[in-house]
């Protein structure tokens, strides 16, 4: 390992889940300690000993370049709908509503979007309110579907285990958040980076925030992703094979009266070669109200922020963000 990231090692916390999934003695304390002092702090960590199986992290990139390498008519026929589910062509959006950056030029990525997967009689599912409905799925790849489902199931589960830490961190009972998590409203994206030159203040993914609670990014060695420190230096997300790397989002950020850190970052296009990524974004259930915590206020540091549902947060960023009515036309 280089010296330069051995240095971002120590800057990105890696922490091991192993003991706290295993159930040993004092680990839950311990490291709900470690993640309160780096999303206090850089806002970014590496987490390993995660529980999710290697080779399913592996057969979802598959799917990912898999799902990619189809011809771009066949992807378009699953264009982005209503519920932001579905097929993102390149050059369409950016976070038009970043405050790190004056983003003024589409992002280089292509992506393929699902939520959580409800069955037809869910009564959400029949409520017809946005960001709840159907996914869209291929239908020429098979194993893509279920390999996708298994690969959110893991993730989400893996994210009701880190969100108890969350709460522990934050001196709350470690089931403060379980009702709201109970059926979380996850955004799963399956994006392609290709080697392409960018214009100037031109990104694979401009400088953003996370709109989202949580976010878990399976790694790859394919560098890109970099976070901005709170000197407003950017760095390189440290590779550590086998791991996630874990940010906070704007929802936790609210929530925590912005003790949390939702740390800005970027991914640079690729140099050489293609970067996938498969990015987790975990919220709330949908009804969600994101209100100050009462361990994040008091007579010096009142609540900054109004209360307001993960929904309405949910359609005022996506509609300035990911308009899918953007996918409707063809390059």
């Amino acid at each position: 390992m280089s010296q330069l990231a051995t240095a971002d090692v120590a800057t990105v916390p890696v922490l091991d889940l192993g003991p706290y999934l295993a159930g040993a003695p004092g680990a839950l304390d311990a490291v709900a300690a470690e993640l309160r002092a780096a999303l206090e702090g850089v806002g970014f960590l590496l987490i390993v000993n995660h529980g999710v199986p290697r080779d399913l992290v592996e057969r979802t990139f598959a799917e990912a370049r898999r799902f990619h390498a189809q011809p771009y008519d066949v992807k378009m026929a699953l264009r982005m709908n209503e519920h932001n589910n579905g097929y993102m062509a390149m050059g369409r959006y950016a976070v038009w509503t970043s405050d790190v950056n004056a983003n003024d030029k589409p992002d280089l990525n292509e992506a393929f979007f699902t939520k959580r997967e409800r069955a037809p009689d869910d009564p959400l599912a029949r409520s017809g309110r946005r960001f709840v409905g159907p996914n869209q799925w291929p239908a020429d790849l098979p194993g893509f579907r279920e390999t996708v489902l298994a690969y959110t199931d893991a993730v989400d589960a893996l994210g009701r285990r880190v969100v108890r830490v969350c709460a522990v961190a934050l001196g709350l009972a470690a089931e403060h958040f379980d009702a709201a998590f109970a059926e979380s409203q996850f955004s799963f994206r399956l994006s392609h980076y290709p080697p392409v030159k960018a214009q100037p203040n031109q990104f694979g993914i401009a400088p953003h925030t996370d709109a989202n609670f949580l976010t878990f990014l399976a790694q790859t060695d394919v560098p890109g992703l970099q976070l901005r420190l709170p000197s407003g230096a950017w760095l390189d997300v440290p590779y550590v094979a086998d791991s996630f790397a874990v940010n906070a989002g704007d929802m936790l950020h609210r929530w925590t009266n912005g003790r949390f850190k939702s740390t800005p970052h970027r991914a640079l296009p690729p140099v050489g070669r293609p970067r996938y990524a498969i990015p987790f974004f975990l919220g709330p259930d949908i009804d969600t109200v994101i209100a100050c915590l009462p361990t994040c206020q008091g007579p010096a540091n009142p609540p900054r922020f109004p209360p307001i549902t993960y929904e309405d947060y949910l359609r005022w960023w996506y509609d300035a963000n990911y308009n899918a009515a953007a996918q409707r036309d063809s390059p």
